[in-house]
């Protein structure tokens, strides 16, 4: 680590960014390396996608310090927005904007993905800040128990969405269902984005170029809010409490502003993946995943944003590509009639064990909280060696 700390400083200041802006050239490249569609794009897509997802997270958790486990809400709500506002859920309504072909003569409710995406990410910020308001006095593992009933709340409405009918006195939605429960609502309609061609299965790349430029929008404004004011408030509450609030920082505004942008995040993958997957079903909302996502920033390294981007890329690949592909036959060579696929979260949570002993910081850490964690170890060893003498 010593000797990462010294070359570091030996590389000229614009180093970063010329790596940075080399990879994302790399990513722009890579589909003309691969066929339309095969697996590894697939993965690639549903890679970026889990970016956004992360970067949001990370927003909550490793900017603000707030404990989310309930994070799964907002993926919910994001590709259910997808699925009530693109599909013909709503038989009994005619409304089409900003969309051609066919889908103009498709009965329900169809409009153009850019205007879904943001009615998500609004949707989605509400819904943060509700979360947020019972939050605001609690710390620590109050907020990640607040978190986690809020995100079971979100699943068994999906689940049970199907009987919870819209009151009457609402707009256009009076008396129709909230959900279509464990059957999920499908099909979803194929991307159209103004000057290109309606987007399809087989034809992967349109789909890549999207996420990766979701991806990056995201990422350029975690890096804009990491660096401004906000974002240094963000840290000192994440830091110590009770010190920022003496200090002045508006502890109410500034958490929420926090659980807003970060499920705004959330809401906009969850609004792609549901048109990728071309259906919204209520099973896919599970604790699990909330889990899945928080393993990724802390894989990467909690509050860093390069890092974060690097452990839902490695995890995305081993949950889709290396274990169920690469790895599936190994117990098998061993006598053991074990499947890989069924212990994947048996996996990450071995992996994450090994993270905290081996590497706690994460695979890219934030320098701060690298600094924390170093200091915190050389004060238990000094410790430990006083209370030896």
């Amino acid at each position: 680590m010593k000797t990462i700390g010294r070359l570091r400083g030996r590389l000229p200041a614009w180093s970063p960014r010329a790596v940075a802006g080399l990879v994302i050239v790399a990513a722009i490249l890579l589909p003309f390396t691969q066929p339309e569609a095969n697996s590894f794009m697939n993965n690639c897509v549903l890679a970026l996608a889990y970016v956004v997802m992360a970067l949001g997270l990370n927003t909550v958790v490793g900017f603000a310090g707030l404990l989310d486990l309930g994070y799964v809400a907002f993926f919910a709500i994001g590709a259910y927005t997808t699925g009530w506002f693109s599909s013909g859920f709503y038989t009994n309504l005619h409304i089409h904007i900003g969309v051609s072909g066919y889908l103009t003569a498709l009965p329900g409710i169809h409009l153009n993905w850019l205007l879904v995406v943001i009615a998500a990410a609004i949707i989605c910020a509400i819904a943060g800040i509700v979360i947020g308001l019972p939050t605001l006095r609690l710390r620590g593992d109050y907020i990640a128990v607040v978190t986690l009933a809020f995100g079971e709340i979100i699943r068994v409405f999906a689940i049970n969405g199907h009987s919870i009918i819209i009151p009457s006195w609402v707009p256009l939605f009076g008396g129709e269902p909230l959900t279509n429960g464990r059957q999920g609502i499908t099909p979803i309609d194929q991307l159209q984005l103004p000057g290109l061609k309606p987007f399809d299965q087989l034809h992967l790349r349109p789909w890549y170029w999207t996420a990766l430029g979701l991806a990056l929008l995201v990422l350029f404004a975690s890096l804009r809010l990491r660096d401004s004011r906000l974002g240094r408030a963000w840290v000192a509450i994440r830091e110590d409490e009770v010190a920022a609030v003496s200090t002045g920082v508006p502890l109410v505004r500034t958490k929420l502003s926090s659980y807003a942008i970060g499920a705004a995040m959330g809401g906009m993958s969850g609004a792609f993946l549901g048109a990728f997957l071309n259906t919204v079903n209520a099973e896919q909302f599970t604790f699990s995943f909330s889990i899945y996502i928080l393993a990724m920033i802390i894989l990467g390294g909690l509050g860093s944003i390069w890092g974060v981007v690097l452990g839902a890329i490695a995890l995305t690949f081993l949950n889709y590509y290396l274990i169920p592909d690469v790895f599936n036959s190994l117990p098998s060579t061993f006598g053991l009639g074990v499947n890989l696929t069924d212990l994947s979260y048996g996996i990450f949570g071995f992996i994450l064990v090994l993270m905290m002993i081996l590497r706690p910081e994460g695979l890219l850490p934030e320098r701060r909280h690298q600094e924390e964690l170093a200091e915190g170890i050389g004060e238990t060893e000094a410790a430990l060696v006083e209370e030896r003498r």
